[in-house]
């Protein structure tokens, strides 16, 4: 096949919303049209990419300070020590939230996140910054699983130590849930690495390929889209180039062919 016909395809992949949404890179747009059945070199895919002047989005800037630290008596301990690759679904979740500005204020949106699968289980985007947010975003998590008639008792719920996670209404949800609390150290990114990671990717390729945002509501609309993308569309090279929802599918029929 020609460049100028690679180009064409390269070109609808890359802006396709549901597979490279104009964030994907080289390594990402090689590993989509393998998925789509095209026989192309790396090589090949990067030299067209460049000739476009197409690239993927970069993390990078400093992510804005959310972290208020709670009372260091009432932490939880961490159960995690930097150990995030569980060998199974609801295992393990990654919590953590951001903040973006929007034209009439700034507004804030949490996350939890699956550490097996990557998946964004439960997620909030709010007007304010208190325990409400990232509570809602865990009844949401709470929901997805028990909607898909999955067991959570045991989980170990991650955050750092913020005070909206410390705080004893989380606190008593996570108990009654049957979850287990753990914090990482206040300050150290590397405790809360794989949720820094969520951030960052929400801010390249949804806050900053979507907005300015007007408005709130505007901003939960580009958001709910985001993470039905991040979900069903977007590969992960953290597991094999395949999605969240393929990950876990993968995992239940493992267990079923045992």
């Amino acid at each position: 096949m020609s460049d100028l016909a690679w180009a064409g395809i390269i070109e609808a992949v890359f802006d396709d919303p549901a597979q490279g949404r104009r964030v994907a890179g080289v390594r990402k747009m090689w590993h989509l049209l393998r998925r789509d059945g095209y026989q192309i070199a790396r090589c090949t895919v990067a030299r067209i990419m460049r000739r476009l002047g197409l690239q993927g989005v970069r993390r990078g800037g400093r992510k804005p300070v959310t972290t208020r630290p709670g009372p260091a008596a009432s932490r939880p301990p961490d159960l995690v020590h930097r150990d995030f690759h569980p060998d199974r679904p609801n295992a393990l979740w990654i919590v953590d939230f951001t903040y973006v500005w929007t034209h009439d204020r700034y507004c804030f949106t949490a996350f939890v996140k699956d550490a097996f699968s990557r998946r964004l289980v439960g997620w909030r985007t709010s007007g304010r910054m208190p325990v409400d947010l990232p509570l809602d975003a865990l009844e949401m998590a709470l929901w997805v699983r028990g909607r898909d008639g999955q067991d959570v008792t045991g989980l170990i719920h991650h955050s750092d130590a913020g005070s909206q996670y410390t705080a004893v209404r989380y606190a008593a949800r996570l108990a009654q849930a049957g979850l287990l609390a753990s914090v990482g150290t206040v300050g150290d990114s590397y405790d809360n690495a794989m949720a820094e990671s969520v951030i960052g990717l929400y801010t390249a390729e949804c806050v900053e390929q979507d907005g300015p945002f007007q408005t709130l509501e505007h901003l939960e609309l580009a958001t709910c889209a985001w993470v039905d993308y991040y979900n069903r569309y977007r590969l992960h090279s953290s597991i094999g180039y395949i999605t969240p929802i393929e990950c876990e599918q993968a995992y239940y029929d493992s267990l079923v062919v045992a």
